[in-house]
């Protein structure tokens, strides 16, 4: 499917008439017009299908594979890939709470082309989902639903909405009264519910951002799962639509990658290439090798789905605040290489790197913004020191999560918890990878640089843990510096996922693999330095791993990834 996927996405971006070619996507963009062509064509070529878990009659079973199909659509344009993949959000509160039935009904639809919105949020409230004012009240033959939902992607284009609403009466429950239920529109009568307006915004112009007003009843099974368990069922779904998202920044950083080392490849000044300036590799190599890092993260996550189900509580949170930061960060910086040429509309690249700028900031936003993922980091940081201290760690899951040439079996999403009781195994094998790689050097199977970086990374996470046991909840809400702490959690995964995907991987371990882990944990280690002054310097490690990346990179013309099929050259 990757494959397919990609050839057609090449051949769909060949000439300018095409509906993903640049030139397209910025009229498209310039007009505030929604990608329809795009879009069907990502149905036809059975895109949605993979929205659908196996189990229900979908091809979904490998969480990883649908990462690497969003990211396809991504680099070659954000808005589709937004728009098209909003079916999925829209649908995984049935997945995991709905009946039989109702997952069958859903799936047959899907897989038939329906598009499904999630609406989650209102005009005053945005993301503190308690305060809901959408009301469901017990009625003669069903429930009663009275509200606005806003901001909602899909809102009006959606052929179905899973919606979220305050149950009432309140039910005694500790979760309190929030429910789902999803209104198929189609079966609503004239009058029940009529469609905000699409709101302008910056980025992704051209998707369906608007919203929905619902007053009708509705049958008792529209009710998804039971009454009063909207909220646990809304944290349940962010562990898998948060690390989908991973995707969308993925594909972005491809994107902003191509166009930085095509510009840079091209453009003289002084005589000389900007690719030959000491200054200009060192940008290249360090944007490069924090898109592997981020990279590195979204694959051990996307995979622990299946093999570490019960810790998503944690990796979902980190990837969502970690990949689209660093993606967006390397965009500003590539920015700066490129000057005004990134910012004009119609001189370089079809104007496609100031789209992808404008249009990658709401990724940071969907599903839960940094603040919002690290807070629910931070409130789990007593699960995540006692599973340090016990050394605490399901090895074997992290060897499946992180082992590229087998397949993850099917993932039991009933094993999804709230919070990760036994901390995260992908942080908490530090030591014992660790050790793996520093048999690996003695060896001579990696550089000592690579075993050098990876002791760095494990000293700076016992610090870091001993600093989060000295954390102590507080009234006032979360500290500044605890959202730090959190910062610095989620670079300790990424350099995990970096070294597990080394421990894990075919033997014997390509070249390519070895310089894309020292290069990434060289990024990891000159972050967690920021924070913490003992981190090692790795300066010498990183000057060497930056520019052999750069130059792999220039010879073989496509960008940095862990996947030779995810590679984007000249396809």
């Amino acid at each position: 499917m990757i494959e397919s996927v990609a050839a057609r996405l090449a051949e769909a971006s060949a000439e300018p008439d095409q509906a993903f070619h640049p030139a397209t996507v910025a009229a498209l963009d310039e007009r505030d017009e929604f990608p329809t062509t795009a879009c069907r064509m990502l149905t036809e070529w059975g895109l949605s299908r993979w929205y659908v878990p196996k189990e229900h009659g979908g091809e979904l079973v490998d969480y990883l594979t649908l990462v690497r199909l969003v990211r396809l659509v991504a680099r070659k344009d954000l808005t589709s890939a937004v728009a098209h993949a909003k079916t999925f959000l829209g649908a995984v509160a049935v997945w995991l709470g709905g009946d039989a039935e109702q997952a069958k009904d859903l799936a047959a639809r899907i897989n038939d082309g329906a598009v499904v919105s999630w609406a989650l949020t209102e005009r005053r409230h945005g993301s503190d989902l308690q305060a809901s004012e959408v009301t469901a009240s017990a009625a003669d033959g069903g429930w009663r639903i009275t509200g606005e939902k806003w901001l909602i992607n899909n809102a009006t284009r959606a052929d179905a909405v899973c919606l979220l609403a305050r149950t009432e009466p309140v039910p005694e429950r500790p979760s309190g009264g929030l429910s789902f239920f999803l209104l198929d529109k189609s079966a609503l009568a004239g009058g029940a519910y009529r469609h905000l307006p699409k709101e302008r915004t910056l980025g992704i112009r051209g998707a369906d951002i608007s919203g929905i007003a619902v007053d009708t009843v509705v049958p008792p099974e529209a009710l998804v799962g039971d009454v009063g368990d909207g909220l646990p069922l809304v944290v349940r779904c962010l562990q898998l639509t948060r690390t989908m998202c991973a995707g969308l920044s993925l594909g972005a950083a491809d994107h902003a990658l191509r166009l930085a080392m095509t510009y840079a490849s091209e453009r003289v000044v002084s005589g000389s290439r900007l690719i030959e300036l000491a200054t200009v590799r060192r940008t290249l190599g360090e944007v490069a090798a924090s898109a592997l890092l981020a990279e590195a993260a979204s694959i051990t996550a996307a995979r622990g789905v299946a093999t570490l189900t019960g810790e998503q509580g944690v990796a979902a949170p980190v990837v969502k605040a970690l990949v689209p930061n660093l993606v967006q960060e390397g965009i500003e910086r590539i920015g700066e290489l490129l000057g005004a040429r990134g910012f004009l509309t119609d001189v370089y690249a079809d104007g496609s790197f100031a789209k992808l700028d404008r249009d990658h900031r709401i990724v940071g936003i969907f599903d839960g913004t940094t603040s919002v993922c690290r807070h629910s980091l931070i409130a789990q940081f007593p699960w995540l020191v006692r599973g340090w201290n016990g050394r605490r760690c399901d090895l074997e899951g992290v060897r499946a999560a992180s082992a590229l040439h087998t397949v993850p079996r099917r993932p039991d999403l009933s094993r999804l918890s709230v919070v990760a009781r036994t901390g995260c195994s992908q942080v908490q094998s530090l030591p014992t990878l660790v050790e793996h790689v520093e048999r690996m050097a003695r060896s001579g199977a990696v550089p000592d640089a690579v075993a050098r970086l990876a002791d760095a990374v494990r000293s700076a996470a016992d610090r870091l843990h001993q600093e989060l046991a000295a954390q102590r909840p507080s009234a006032a809400g979360a500290p500044a510096t605890a959202f730090e702490l959190a910062e610095r959690y989620e670079l300790c995964y990424a350099a995990a996922s970096c070294l597990s995907l080394l421990c894990f991987a075919e033997s014997p371990t390509p070249a390519a693999h070895v310089l894309r882990v020292r290069a990434a944990l060289a990024i990891a280690v000159m972050r967690l330095r920021e924070f913490d002054e003992e981190t090692t310097d790795p300066s010498a490690s990183a000057a060497d791993a930056l520019e052999d990346l750069v130059t792999e990179w220039q010879h073989t013309a496509t960008v940095p990834s862990w996947f030779d099929a995810d590679r984007d050259g000249d396809r």
